[in-house]
């Protein structure tokens, strides 16, 4: 996309949204998807996560990838990483983000992701590579890459 604010033509000689805007829009339709995440985490809903999700998607985590085809499986997933923050009194999450590239219907977002217990100590902190695509009026969550 570019910097600037040209109109960028649709070939048919009507002009559309300028690029500036159209990133703005993914931009913002990003960071709800990830507001939406993180919400899921915090509030312990394994289906507000999942909902975050296209199928299949694939997760890499401690050097290990899994491809989950369907809903099911992805929710059997996501509810042993609650149940796991839960062992480890977790009931904040929060992430920064370190770099974001936006093309079209993907982009690459990396967010360092810090999780603390219910005294503000940090339990975990991480960082994830997410790969998205944009499929229809939203973008979803295609790639983890857990580091």
């Amino acid at each position: 996309m570019s910097d600037d604010n040209h109109s960028v033509s649709n070939g048919n000689g009507q002009s559309r949204a300028t690029a500036s805007e159209a990133e703005m829009e993914a931009e913002a339709a990003i960071a709800r998807l990830f507001d939406d995440y993180q919400a899921g985490f915090n509030n312990y809903e394994g289906d507000r996560i999942c909902d975050c999700f296209a199928l299949p998607v694939t997760i890499w985590q401690n050097d290990d990838g899994h491809v989950f085809v369907d809903e099911e499986d992805l929710i059997d997933n996501i509810e042993a990483l609650l149940l796991s923050m839960d062992k480890e009194g977790i009931t904040q999450s929060d992430f920064h983000v370190s770099s974001s590239h936006i093309s079209g219907n993907s982009a690459m977002i990396t967010l360092d992701w810090s999780q603390e217990n219910d005294d503000g100590e940090v339990v975990r902190d991480f960082t994830c590579h997410y790969h998205l695509i944009h499929d229809g009026e939203d973008w979803s969550i295609a790639l983890i890459i857990n580091e």
